[in-house]
């Protein structure tokens, strides 16, 4: 992907990078060769201001328009505008800034971030987190201390002209060492039509929604579709819009960095899955027993659980019952329920993290099935089965590790017709992106359990019907939805 560097005037940036071309704003606007959308071209922006209808906001403007790939890019330009309050601010980057600045003695301090590092050592993993929140090639953050906690006052993007001659040795090995990486680095021998970034992370180990097989099996799968496919971890958000889509193959949780790369992703205009909005609406019970419930799907009996109404959980329910935290996942904050004592003490634990509960009725079954959907269409059906000596399919250890129950899989029209036309109408009040949905069969009854955005997708387990299929299948999803986006802006 070619790469070029805009500045206000040419003087403004003294480097010579290999293998990237440095042209001036009014030449990149203006020039047709710039203009057309032919080719993926990434355009990092220098120019001096960024403020709204300059030089240096059409050159990102048009960057879009043209099928470019600007950094940074309109939504960050924006973003540039609100990000001096850190109330806005990730806790885990507060938290970071707060480790990282602590040592100091002063009540201010300015931070200089090119190309997501730092001159000093010492702040380059907050350098990096910074790059990552706001992807803007040459910033200054300055920093004041206030009843004991580091703010952001101000945060300024620079040009070229602002750089101390004392740190231009770094700016160019920086950026060198930026443009000499996989972003600009030719890909593959044969060209790709398109960038796909799989963000996973590899500590999840055994939790991980799919094993290191199955993400070799879907880069494969990615090669034969003319795609060129990246694993990324949350340390490449700054990445994004170096890709055409975002796959994420990470545990997704709304206050987490997963929400925050599907957020941006689908803001820069990659195909995104999971989108927001289905990790939004997934990853709350509360959310999914309403919309279920009013939908007229069959769910177990349940009850949203408030501190005034906690006395109808034995009333409706009975016991045992089960109890969950909104936004639990691989069982943890579900607990079975089963007894009044056993209840107090975990609604005191639970209303300690969230206002509003789940509690539904106990239906014991040896295991769960399992539908994939895909794009609003069936993949796969297993059968979950419960973990050895316990009543959910996965048992956690003290350490945080996962015992699972074994999978079946067999063909989506050997599964039972009722489990899978529910699967798909609970799906489908979701969107159209890839969900595992849980079904229990009881008494002749097949009740919605839960929607999962993130479903696991393993080597053996889920593929083993389809086996290399089903990952065509997933990239040919991705590469239908990113022609169209492309044909598009070729309009």
């Amino acid at each position: 992907m070619p790469v070029l560097i805009v500045t206000s005037h040419r003087d403004d940036w003294q480097f010579e990078i290999p293998g990237v071309e440095h042209v001036d704003a009014w030449t990149y606007l203006t020039a047709p060769e710039n203009q057309s959308t032919g080719r993926a071209t990434r355009v990092f922006n220098l120019c001096r201001s960024y403020r709204y209808q300059s030089l240096g906001y059409y050159v990102s403007l048009l960057a879009e328009a043209r099928g470019h790939k600007p950094m940074p890019g309109v939504l960050t330009l924006q973003d540039l505008k609100t990000r001096s309050k850190s109330s806005l601010l990730p806790d885990e980057l507060d938290n970071l800034i707060q480790s990282s600045l602590a040592p100091l003695q002063s009540t201010e301090f300015s931070l200089s971030v090119y190309f997501g590092r730092n001159f000093a050592k010492r702040y380059e993993r907050l350098a990096l987190h910074l790059f990552n929140m706001l992807p803007v090639p040459l910033m200054k953050y300055e920093f004041i201390k206030r009843d004991d906690r580091w703010v952001i006052r101000k945060v300024v993007a620079e040009s070229g002209l602002d750089i101390p001659e004392s740190h231009r040795d770094f700016v160019r090995e920086s950026a060198e060492r930026y443009f000499s990486g996989r972003a600009s680095a030719p890909k593959s021998p044969r060209r790709t039509r398109f960038d796909l970034a799989i963000l996973h992370a590899p500590e999840e180990q055994d939790n991980a929604p799919s094993d290191t097989t199955a993400l070799k099996r879907l880069m494969r799968a990615a090669r034969a579709e003319g795609v060129y496919a990246e694993l990324i971890t949350r340390d490449d958000s700054s990445r994004l819009l170096e890709f055409d889509g975002l796959f994420i193959r990470e545990t997704t949780a709304v206050n987490h960095h997963t929400y925050r790369f599907a957020r941006r992703a689908a803001n820069e205009g990659l195909v995104v899955i999971d989108d927001p909005v289905s990790i939004l609406r997934c990853t709350n019970k509360v959310y999914l027993a309403e919309m279920l419930t009013r939908h007229r799907i069959d769910i177990p009996r349940s009850l949203v659980v408030h501190r005034d109404n906690t006395g109808l959980i034995a009333e409706q329910l009975g016991f045992p019952c089960v109890l969950k935290k909104p936004d639990s996942s691989f069982s943890l904050g579900v607990v079975k329920v089963a007894s009044e004592e056993e209840l107090k003490q975990r609604l005191d634990e639970f209303f300690g993290e969230s206002e509003l509960l789940v509690a539904q009725e106990y239906l014991p079954t040896t295991f769960d099935w399992r539908i994939g959907i895909l794009d609003r269409k069936p993949l796969y059906a297993c059968r979950y089965f419960m973990a050895p000596g316990h009543w959910q399919i996965i048992r956690q250890s003290q350490s945080g590790r996962g015992r699972y129950g074994k999978v079946e899989t067999l063909p989506v029209e050997l599964a039972p017709p009722k489990a899978v036309k529910a699967a798909l109408k609970a799906a489908n009040l979701i969107g159209d992106g890839l969900y595992g949905v849980d079904v229990k069969e009881s008494n002749g009854r097949f009740v919605v359990i839960e929607v999962n955005d993130n479903p696991n997708i393993n080597a053996g387990c889920e593929d083993a019907v389809l086996k290399d299929e089903l990952y065509r299948r997933l990239i040919e999803v991705f590469v239908r939805r990113m022609e169209q986006k492309r044909a598009r802006l070729d309009v």
